[in-house]
């Protein structure tokens, strides 16, 4: 078979037919499932490089879950778009323009002729050259898109989408103009969202105590996260080689790090720098504690990172394991100490002071999990794992101490935000904001954060908003729906977001043009501008026509359509269909995307959906999957860990490439692209090919192997529905596919002369896995003599009258016995049998299965209740209890066993190559026969 000319047949063929083009059809045949359509989505790709098979994998989840869905009736809307906005693509263009060559080798290695380069310095050609080969590259592994309601967000129409966007939001009081703290970037003067970043996404702005130690007529500002925590310091921490300051804050002389100046000013502290000094001129000295009152030393630390926070960190050995592994250190190498002067007996009598109690823990768990790991060294890796544990623990289960007086009792969870606010109102504290790791904005600068003022922010704070998409929660389905608790956490912490930057592309705030709606906030309705874009683009209608009170009129009902029609020049009846289309196709009945986006993209679309429209319009379903990774690591473009999907398609073709993402992982398992695994998917489906296309001739019969595999048909569709319904590919396929053709192959085996029901299986098995492999589906489909698409073809229903168990059992209770044999040769060696005996149970064993089967409560006592039982004593009792440690749940009964395995015998004679015989364990007397059990029969072979 040729791939390639296989794959580009039936693209040709669906292209031609338009079968992937979706309508709403006349209002009078809306009828049952034809009411409403399903509208499936997934979140548009930065066109500021190649597709790759991450995007691949998301969007196959929905490719997969429109054809199956189309199959079942449904007309199913699967549209796709181009996210240009931000700093992505402005990015590359400036890294291009500076000669950046690490840029230049990454586009080359995406597969950018070296020509083109020096036309990536215009981000817009960037965007539409991606743009292009996306589009070729969706086609070509047969994601089933209506193209017609493509768009870029920097197309005219789409901006005043958005603009129509912004002025609903603020209209109903979620866009406001505030002082908040934001990731940003100094160079760009924007605040960097997370998908402007080249480093750190997700990563949002933290909020530090410093608390105060008065210190030679100052204050050293310690930083920390867990302010309750002060009541247990032993020492400070400062860096001795690292450039402190003394400077005037606010009124105020404080001693931070030279760089938590900038940081200061930059949250709009006053900041007047009055001397710099190394940090060792402090070591060795006191500070007194502010809020306890007690002396504490100054001790060095070369771990002390200037950069990180204030510069200034407080020590509490009994709950923070660093600080305890640090003192350790320190006294086992007390000539550290005397170089700074520093009599060791300091150090030696620093005794942990416990605040906090914690179901689990002891009085000092710092020390006690330090001690019991080995730890031996500040710089043991282990001790991040040890430091999470405590503070997760503590944090939601500690209760803090008489120590900390006024708040003792009292849950550290519970207590934390009153008593920082108390040591603020106080004057023991202050705030500083830092992000917990480094976030680089994709021009290539470190990030900073800054508190701005008169920024427009999208107001997520607000309790209501949140109380009404928990409400959404609560009804939406979520796949997998253990993702559900991501999306509770996110309502949970999530607050006031900028909504806007100063530089790159997208669309201008229509009230504030300096301003650029940012990425994450302009991606967040637009797939209510799929179900009208047809029109738009199709018609050519101008965006100036586009105005509010059209988009009011079509998206929220608003409005007289005559007026609308005669204010904005569009036509009456464009305008009805418009509102109709968007009627039909919404709410979104899914949306799909990675899990990493659950933390801002996927909840901000909630948010917003549920601003903008009423309950019937909120989203219905959310499907979340795993991140690729390549031959067991994570991908990455700047190692080189890195597949773009034209070079997947290449190299394996389309359906193979999808079988492997398919197949790989569900859930949110991270799932692992291996180029063996998709060779080896690739061969099956060759051999499904050749095995469907040259089926053997087939006619009416009626034995028990035929009903058989009928019903395990029937089960398999059944099975395959319900994983395909909740997006289990993965499980869907091992049921279609794998495991329904190991029963195919079983059925051959067991017979020389096959019935129709073969022939139902195997087209059952095509249709089953057809929306995971279309094409090769599809070329089968025709070759065995059907003439629709079978993406148009019904799906496979179940019925349970066909389910029959016994027979199923009677198979199963064949092929166990099978590799039993085969084990028993493996084992003794033995390569060539002459006879295989088989002994069925002994009856007695029967009765107590099957009284373990109705009830095992006080099963010994009531089986032993039957004379026959009671007779085999100690061996009834026994098997008993084997039974009630290891329960079955199934069984045949004793006749039926000897019947099956006798009618098989002539099988297993030829499958073995020796003689069989089928015996009841009461006809003999031989160890095997006493050993045998109801459905595992005993196994005596001769040679």
């Amino acid at each position: 078979m040729d791939w390639n000319q296989i794959e580009k047949k039936w693209q040709q063929r669906w292209k031609q037919a338009k079968i992937f083009q979706a309508d709403p059809p006349p209002k009078n045949k809306r009828k049952a499932k034809h009411s409403k359509g399903k509208l499936f989505t997934f979140p548009y790709a930065y066109m500021n490089g190649p597709l790759h098979i991450g995007h691949a994998l998301t969007c196959l989840r929905v490719d997969i879950y429109a054809r199956f869905k189309r199959m079942q009736g449904y007309n199913v809307l699967f549209p796709f778009a181009f996210h240009y906005t931000g700093e992505p693509l402005v990015g590359v263009a400036k890294r291009i323009a500076e000669g950046d060559q690490k840029q230049i080798e990454i586009l080359v290695r995406s597969g950018v002729p070296r020509e083109e380069i020096s036309k990536f310095t215009d981000p817009k050609y960037i965007g539409d050259y991606y743009r292009a080969e996306a589009i070729e590259t969706v086609d070509r592994i047969g994601f089933s898109v209506d193209w017609r309601r493509q768009f870029t967000t920097v197309d005219p129409p789409y901006n005043k989408f958005i603009e129509w966007q912004y002025w609903t939001l603020r209209d109903k009081g979620y866009v406001v103009l505030g002082s908040h703290p934001v990731v940003w970037c100094p160079r760009c003067l924007s605040p960097t969202g997370d998908h402007d970043r080249l480093v750190g996404e997700g990563v949002s702005p933290i909020e530090y105590t410093l608390l105060k130690f008065e210190c030679d007529g100052a204050f050293l500002m310690a930083a920390t996260l867990r302010p309750e925590t002060v009541f247990g310091v032993t020492n400070m921490w400062l860096n001795p080689d690292a450039v402190y300051v003394r400077a005037r804050v606010d009124g105020e002389v404080w001693i931070v790090s030279r760089e938590a100046v900038q940081k200061l000013r930059d949250q709009l502290h006053v900041v007047e720098v009055l001397e710099e000094f190394e940090g060792r001129r402090l070591i060795g000295k006191f500070c007194r504690n502010v809020v306890v009152g007690s002396e504490v030393p100054i001790l060095p630390a070369s771990f002390v990172d200037p950069g990180n926070a204030s510069g200034v960190v407080m020590s509490v050995p009994s709950h923070a394991p660093f600080d305890w592994a640090a003192i350790a250190d320190l006294r086992r190498n007390p000539e550290v100490l005397r170089e700074y002067g520093i009599d060791p007996s300091i150090v030696m009598g620093l005794e942990p002071i416990s605040l906090i109690e914690t179901e689990g823990f002891g009085e000092h768990p710092a020390v006690d999990l330090v001690e019991a790991a080995g730890i031996k060294s500040q710089k043991d890796k282990r001790l991040e794992d040890i430091t999470k544990e405590v503070y997760r623990r503590e944090f939601h289960k500690g209760i803090l101490k008489k120590v900390t007086g006024r708040y003792a009792g009292r849950g550290v969870a519970e207590v934390k935000k009153e008593l920082i606010a108390d040591f603020v109102s106080e004057g023991k504290a202050s705030s500083l904001w830092e992000t917990a790791e480094p976030v680089v904005c994709r021009c290539n600068t470190r990030t900073i954060v800054k508190i701005l003022e008169n920024q427009w922010f999208l107001k997520y704070s607000d309790p209501e908003w949140k109380a009404r998409v928990r409400e959404l929660l609560e009804r939406m389905i979520i796949v997998p729906d253990e993702a559900r608790s991501a999306f509770e956490y996110t309502v949970d912490w999530l607050e006031d977001k900028a909504c806007v930057r100063r530089s790159g592309l997208g669309t201008r705030l229509p009230w504030d043009p300096d301003w650029i709606v940012e990425t994450l906030s302009d991606s967040t309705v637009y797939m209510a501008f799929y179900t009208v874009a047809k029109h738009i683009y199709g018609l050519g209608i101008p965006a100036e026509k586009l105005t509010r009170e059209v988009f009011d009129y079509i998206f929220l009902g608003k409005g007289n359509v005559e007026e609308v029609a005669g204010r904005s020049g569009l036509d009456e009846e464009l305008l009805e269909d418009m509102r109709d289309e968007f009627e039909y196709w919404y709410p979104v009945s899914l949306r799909n995307s990675a899990k990493e986006l659950i933390f801002n993209h996927l909840t901000f679309f909630l948010f917003q959906h549920v601003a903008i429209w009423p309950e019937d319009k909120w989203p219905r379903m959310v499907g979340a999957n795993g991140m690729i990774q390549i031959e067991g690591q994570k991908m990455s473009k700047s190692r080189g860990i890195f597949i773009t999907l034209k070079e997947a398609l290449d190299q394996y073709n389309a359906d193979p490439t999808r079988f492997e993402l398919a197949y790989s992982a569900e859930g949110l398992v991270d799932p692992d692209w291996r180029a063996q695994e998709v060779v080896s998917l690739r061969r099956r489906l060759e051999l499904l090919y050749d095995f469907a296309t040259n089926l053997p001739e087939t006619k009416p019969l009626d034995r028990d192997i035929d009903p058989w595999l009928l019903s395990r048909v029937h089960r398999h569709i059944k099975a395959a529905t319900e994983y395909y319904e909740v997006m289990r590919n993965r499980s869907a396929l091992q049921e279609g596919f794998f495991d329904l053709w190991n029963d195919i192959r079983w059925y051959m085996r067991r017979t020389e002369e096959y019935s129709d029901v073969l022939r139902k299986a195997v087209e059952t098995m095509i249709l089953l896995v057809s929306p995971v492999t279309p094409h090769i589906c599809e070329e089968i489909w025709e070759r065995i003599g059907h003439k629709r698409f079978i993406v148009q073809e019904p799906w496979p229903t179940y019925d349970e009258k066909y389910f029959d168990e016994e027979l199923e059992l009677r198979e199963k209770l064949i092929s166990d016995t099978i590799e039993d044999i085969k084990e028993i040769l493996k084992v003794t060696r033995i390569e060539k049998p002459s006879k295989i005996t088989l002994f069925v149970a002994q009856s007695w064993k029967y009765k107590i299965l099957a009284e373990s089967l109705k009830n095992r409560e006080d099963l010994i006592k009531r089986v032993m209740a039957d004379a026959e039982v009671k007779k085999q004593g100690k061996d009834a009792v026994n098997y008993a209890q084997k039974l009630l440690k290891n329960p079955r749940h199934e069984m045949l009964t004793q006749e039926i066993e000897f019947q099956t395995l006798s009618e098989a015998a002539e099988f297993l004679a030829k499958e073995f190559g020796a003689k069989v015989e089928v015996l009841r364990a009461e006809e003999s007397k031989h160890e095997k026969a006493r050993m045998a059990e109801p459905l595992k029969p005993g196994v005596l072979i001769e040679t």
